[in-house]
């Protein structure tokens, strides 16, 4: 089912460079690259206190293992809903319920007091095998109007399988319950294939009403290679419109060598991604045993997957030739070694946590908490753990300024956080 690789990594550099009218780029070591990051909140010892399974030395200052702030924050964990079966993402409806997804085919809405309701009727039929099934969902931003939903599935073909999105009309019936209608196809990832992993797949809203939509490259050595292929969807964030075309200022529209869709390619398998303050795109990547990533994607740019890794395979062996540069890729922000398990992104823009203003909280499936990431420029600064004891899947901030973590497995619950000692939001009242 893999495709013979049709552009070489040459090639590949090339035409990006062509295609955004510059040169292919370098890695990327320019500015103030090498300037030490730092925080007067920033304490001296990092959050991760674990051995790497590498001997690999990061390239910039606090590209990894930066400091934990000098004080801890302070956190209450309430069960807000329970009895959800392998959740995968949830959204907040504009009068404050949720809408959830689960693994196996099956979309909830919450009602205000953390009750689900039974499953929405119109749900297309999932490959939910190993790492599949029912995944994000994201509201139209219009939605208030249109009561259109976005979502990501993996998508039973007849060669294979694929991750695919979809767009809805969400139509309630009064009760707690209701029915997708009006279903359209907006973009399926492809070639296929025939396997039951790394199917990505976070769909995050710009300000211009454009859309990014993650995929993965399906693991495997065979296909794996074809993130670094431009003539394939593996491996790749994608920004669309949302009937799922192109837009004409894509880094390879126009291209007959390139997918048109593509904005950034060499990932290997993107679960959280969300957009800072200034409206720019954020990711975090699973790399293998370490090598997870914190990457801001940039047009035609090529993030390195698997020419380049901070990683190694699940043997012990090396990624390719274990390299952790190469010419023309793309060093990740930040990376981790252990991994965190990332899935799930969210930016704190609620007022409950004033210490986390605009800072990532990263859900960690491996970690079983949160990442709480504070950022100066485009630098990681600190690093902050916040355990939950359980593997989180998704990550959202609350209409109400509390930050809501979805759990992962078959007991699936969706809890809230507060400040420790009940904090409120300025200028309200109990």
């Amino acid at each position: 089912m893999t495709r013979t690789l049709s552009l070489t990594v040459a090639a590949t550099l090339a035409l990006a460079g062509s295609a955004i009218g510059q040169e292919a780029p370098a890695s990327r070591i320019q500015g103030d690259a090498f300037s030490a990051p730092a925080a007067k909140t920033a304490g001296t010892a990092p959050a991760e206190t674990e051995a790497p399974n590498t001997g690999y030395k990061p390239l910039l200052p606090n590209q990894t293992r930066a400091p934990k702030p000098a004080e801890a924050s302070q956190v209450e964990v309430a069960t807000a809903v329970k009895g959800l079966a392998s959740p995968w993402a949830m959204e907040f409806l504009p009068d404050g319920r949720m809408i959830v997804t689960e693994k196996a085919g099956k979309i909830r809405l919450v009602a205000k007091d953390g009750t689900p309701g039974p499953a929405l009727a119109g749900v297309p039929k999932v490959d939910a095998r190993g790492q599949g099934g029912l995944l994000d969902i994201a509201l139209s931003p219009g939605f208030a109007s249109d009561r259109t939903v976005f979502f990501s599935y993996a998508e039973p073909r007849e060669k294979g399988n694929g991750t695919t999105l979809a767009k809805a009309k969400l139509v309630e019936d009064g009760k707690g319950g209701g029915k997708l209608d009006d279903l359209k196809i907006v973009f399926r990832q492809n070639p296929a294939y025939e396997g039951d992993k790394h199917f990505g797949s976070r769909i995050v809203f710009a300000g211009d009403g454009k859309l990014y939509f993650t995929v993965g490259e399906r693991s495997d050595k065979g296909p794996r290679v074809q993130a670094q292929d431009l003539g394939s969807g593996l491996g790749k964030v994608f920004r669309l419109d949302t009937d799922g075309g192109a837009p004409k200022d894509n880094p390879f529209a126009g291209s007959d060598k390139a997918k048109a869709e593509i904005w950034s390619y060499g990932h290997r398998n993107v679960q959280s991604a969300a957009l800072d303050a200034q409206g720019r795109l954020w990711t975090v990547e699973h790399g293998p045993r370490g090598g997870d990533e914190l990457n801001r994607p940039r047009p035609g740019l090529n993030y390195g997957w698997p020419v380049a890794s901070y990683g190694i395979e699940y043997t012990g062996e090396k990624v390719g030739e274990g390299v952790t540069q190469a010419a023309g890729t793309v060093q990740p922000v930040y990376y981790w070694d252990p991994v965190i398990g990332p899935s799930g992104m969210a930016l704190y823009t609620g007022n409950l946590f004033p210490a986390w203003k605009n800072d990532f909280l990263v859900g960690g499936l491996v970690s079983q908490g949160l990442v709480v990431l504070k950022l100066d420029g485009d630098k990681v600064v600190t690093e902050e753990r916040i355990p939950l004891d359980a593997r989180i899947r998704d990550v959202r901030v609350g209409p109400d300024g509390a930050v809501y973590a979805v759990t992962d497995g078959t007991d699936g619950r969706i809890l809230k956080l507060t400040p420790k000692g009940g904090a409120k939001e300025p200028g309200k009242e109990g």
